[in-house]
């Protein structure tokens, strides 16, 4: 047997022996990757389970929060019987201040725009206060500064905060 004769022989079992051992590798590497994508599918649809309702909770809480620095809401909430225009424009600025403090951490569950708009919307709840309080004397009684301040919501279109709950609202709609 001459060396043509070796090679020849031995390509009839090499040959057979690497399609084989390719076949056998393309189709355990497909296998791999689809398990693998499996996996990471259904551990993404866990997290997704854990993280939904801490968002949700995330976004109730910036729609309350958004609700409870809306003029009236704050009037209601903070001025007192013979409480000066004073003290109120203060208490005011106050409770916005320490209620954003409060659920400065939603931010994590939100998407950028929005929390953009809900600190907008607290900035510009706060000019607006400041505004009406120039307005008024200084030892004007609160009652005064509440009327300015009801007066300047009523020519304003749409308030900070309700363009920022239509957005939050719109939002997570879209989300869940």
């Amino acid at each position: 047997m001459n060396w043509y004769e070796i090679v020849i022989e031995m390509l009839k079992y090499i040959v057979p022996l690497v399609v084989v051992f390719a076949f056998i590798y393309f189709i355990l590497n497909n296998y791999l990757e689809e398990n693998f994508k499996l996996r990471s599918l259904d551990l993404k649809l866990q997290n997704q389970e854990a993280i939904t309702p801490i968002r949700m909770q995330a976004y109730e809480r910036v729609v309350v929060y958004l609700e409870r620095i809306s003029p009236s809401a704050l009037i209601m909430r903070i001025h007192k019987t013979g409480m000066s225009s004073r003290l109120l424009h203060a208490e005011m600025i106050k409770s916005i201040r320490s209620e954003y403090d409060h659920n400065i951490a939603q931010q994590i569950y939100m998407s950028n725009a929005s929390w953009e708009l809900v600190k907008s919307a607290k900035e510009e709840m706060i000019k607006l206060i400041n505004t009406s309080a120039h307005k008024v004397n200084e030892n004007a009684d609160g009652v005064e500064l509440c009327k300015v301040l009801l007066d300047v919501t009523m020519n304003v279109e749409k308030l900070p905060t309700q363009i920022a709950l239509e957005y939050v609202k719109k939002e997570i709609r879209q989300s869940f």
